[in-house]
């Protein structure tokens, strides 16, 4: 979801990301972080354009952060970024305070990016990818836990896992967290984001804070607290391309507006499954669910 790793954009320009430079004219440079979900909305833009228009495609894999992959396409390095979350582009690119209110947020970053960064920000794909509290269905039947303000009883005795950057995150993190809910948990442990939902599924720790689309929920079958105050601001999930490539190429535009409202949260869960626990290349989940309903028309691929 939110990229979170701090990782220099000295050296983007390198040899380091494939793509990056030396693209001829009709190649569309699609942008990746490392995250599963969004490897896998690149490949599925890939697979789009290709079978859609005469474009060629690279994709530049692995970035480390949402800012990087931002400064990709700001400067020309970048034509697409697979996914980008209107919560954090509202924060960390905007600098802006958190809004909770995901219509004003959303058209806020909308209007920012197509005119200060000269930026196309697609409808969201239908999923968002949030932080959701998480416990074991065990444990949600033992203490009635069915929204966040329901572990208020219990938090003080809880030992949650937690993901390391959320601790002294501003805007949504652990500090206001405690304002917003009026309650801290006993122990708090940071942790890579990877490991929370192992600790919370062998019983290590009481609760987790995890991603919303994380294929180990399901497999898992942890349950979700309801973020009943609604602290965790939008983080609706969309395709951003500079409005300078979808000027010279304006077929790219409804090729990649195919996708709005495509993908919900169990969907992304599933596809991330398939690839993190059944280990499945992201490069064919994206292709096997576009064939599945149909994006390849008249295709015999």
């Amino acid at each position: 979801m939110l990229g979170f790793s701090l990782v220099s954009v000295i050296g983007l320009a390198g040899c380091g990301f494939p793509g990056l430079s030396g693209s001829s004219s009709d190649t569309i440079r699609i942008a990746s972080q490392n995250t599963t979900e969004q490897q896998i909305m690149a490949y599925m833009l890939q697979d789009m354009i290709q079978h859609d228009s005469k474009l060629h495609t690279t994709i530049i894999n692995n970035l480390g952060s949402g800012t990087v992959s931002f400064n990709a396409l700001k400067n020309n390095q970048a034509d697409i970024s697979s996914i980008r979350f209107v919560g954090t582009d509202l924060t960390t690119i905007m600098g802006e305070n958190v809004d909770r209110n995901r219509t004003r947020a959303t058209n806020h970053v909308r209007e920012t990016f197509d005119k200060k960064y000269h930026m196309t920000y697609f409808p969201s794909y239908g999923f968002a990818d949030t932080y959701v509290w998480m416990v074991t269905q065990q444990t949600a039947k033992k203490y009635n836990l069915n929204t966040v303000s329901d572990m208020k009883k219990q938090a003080s005795k809880m030992s949650v896992g937690i993901d390391q950057i959320w601790l002294n995150r501003k805007g949504d993190g652990y500090d206001g967290f405690k304002q917003a809910y009026g309650f801290a948990f006993g122990q708090v442990h940071p942790m890579q984001i990877g490991l929370v939902y192992d600790a919370v599924a062998a019983g290590k720790m009481d609760a987790v804070l995890g991603y919303s689309t994380d294929g180990r929920i399901n497999s898992y079958h942890l349950k979700l607290l309801k973020d009943n105050k609604q602290y965790f601001p939008p983080y609706d999930a969309s395709a951003v391309a500079t409005n300078k490539v979808l000027k010279k190429h304006p077929e790219l535009k409804p090729i990649i507006a195919k996708l709005n409202g495509k993908i919900s949260l169990k969907t992304m869960q599933t596809l991330n499954y398939k690839v993190d626990n059944d280990l499945m290349e992201p490069e064919v989940v994206a292709k096997q669910y576009l064939e599945q309903h149909n994006y390849f028309e008249g295709s015999d691929d």
